[in-house]
């Protein structure tokens, strides 16, 4: 008994409109949700300001720390190393200046303590304003 008589069978055939309208609408949704970052220069155009030259100097006290830890105020060397006598010494140099601001100028060897101890003479004297010196480029 043959029961497939007169039954033809057909070829399976893929159907590819469907897997195109998928990709259409993917590419879409990429097309949408890309961010696009430019890497441009912003132009800008800074604003200029001439200021007036400085009237008045602010009031300094040069306070300079040798590679062995001498210390010199001005141009005269300190009496001692010891803070205590150090900050009588900045006390006496800041005598009748306003608001003045002592400058340290260390040299790269110092060690720390004794510029330590150049800021600490600072705070006994009361010296509130400190800033160091630098030198720029190279020797």
């Amino acid at each position: 008994m043959n029961f497939r008589r007169g039954t033809h069978r057909e070829e399976p055939e893929i159907n590819f409109i469907p897997l195109v309208d998928l990709l259409l609408v993917i590419l879409i949704f990429l097309m949408v949700t890309t961010t696009y970052a430019r890497h441009g220069e912003l132009q800008l155009n800074l604003p200029s300001a001439a200021g007036a030259p400085q009237q008045q100097r602010p009031a300094e006290i040069m306070v300079a720390v040798a590679r062995d830890g001498r210390v010199a105020i001005g141009d005269a060397p300190a009496s001692s190393r010891d803070a205590a006598r150090l900050s009588a010494d900045l006390a006496a140099a800041a005598q009748g200046m306003s608001e003045p601001r002592v400058i340290v100028q260390a040299d790269a060897g110092a060690t720390h303590q004794s510029v330590i101890g150049v800021l600490e003479a600072a705070r006994l004297a009361g010296l509130a304003r400190v800033s160091f010196a630098t030198q720029t480029g190279a020797r």
